[in-house]
């Protein structure tokens, strides 16, 4: 049993669920995956598989999943969540492509001092947060970016 089933199946004896035959298998593909990945394409991987799971059963549980703390759930203004393990990775956060989709991952410890320095200065208790950059990827930039003049940074 991985490391992610054996936290799910914790998460949701806790919550007076159970773990069916369905959830193990969004679980256990979800996990087998890398990057960021939406519930539409999980769904396309579990049928490529010949795997019988519905719709419905994907979303709830990847809502339970991202409930559960076990995976981010990132809506990039794409009308689609896109998910990451959470479990075992450091904080990082993003960059996004408004042309390709792409999330660049990124680690910046002077901009996770400057975020802690605002809470203590406002007497802030942070819980979480998220941190994202839309723009253009590098592939993107030539063909699609705005000339100089735009909104910066």
């Amino acid at each position: 049993m991985t490391r992610d089933l054996a936290a799910f199946c914790d998460y949701l004896k806790t919550h007076g669920l159970k773990l069916t035959a369905s959830r193990r298998l969004v679980v256990e593909k979800l996990a087998g995956t890398h990057g960021h990945i939406s519930a539409d394409d999980l769904l396309d991987l579990l049928r490529r598989d010949k795997t019988p799971v519905s719709k419905a059963t994907v979303y709830r549980t990847l809502s339970i999943l991202e409930e559960s703390g076990l995976f981010d759930g990132h809506d990039f203004g794409s009308g689609r969540k896109l998910y990451e393990p959470v479990v075992g990775r450091a904080h990082h956060d993003h960059l996004y492509c408004i042309n390709c989709g792409r999330v660049i991952e990124f680690e910046e410890p002077r901009i996770e001092r400057l975020q802690q320095e605002v809470v203590t200065h406002h007497q802030f208790t942070p819980v979480y947060h998220s941190h994202k950059i839309f723009g253009y990827c590098a592939d993107c930039r030539d063909k699609t970016a705005p000339q100089k003049g735009g909104d910066h940074v």
